[in-house]
């Protein structure tokens, strides 16, 4: 599987942290992994970077829902 606009990802890449006034940690979507062809590894584009104390979050993609772009 290569890192093309047509292929879905494996996995979308999140940046989670808290904030001292919320109590639930917000969830930003930053990135994609895409599997390499052997199984061992992956390649992940970010399109943003996480700030301070956030964690880095894969996880799989939901089901395209039908009408929805892939």
């Amino acid at each position: 599987m290569s890192n093309t606009t047509k292929d879905r990802p494996a996995y979308r890449v999140f940046s989670v942290s808290k904030k001292e006034t919320d109590p639930k940690p917000v969830w930003i979507e930053i990135g994609a992994a895409w599997p390499h062809k052997d199984g061992k590894g992956f390649n992940i584009t970010f399109k943003a970077s996480p700030f301070g104390e956030a964690k880095i979050v894969l996880r799989k993609p939901k089901a395209a829902k039908q009408g929805e772009a892939q």
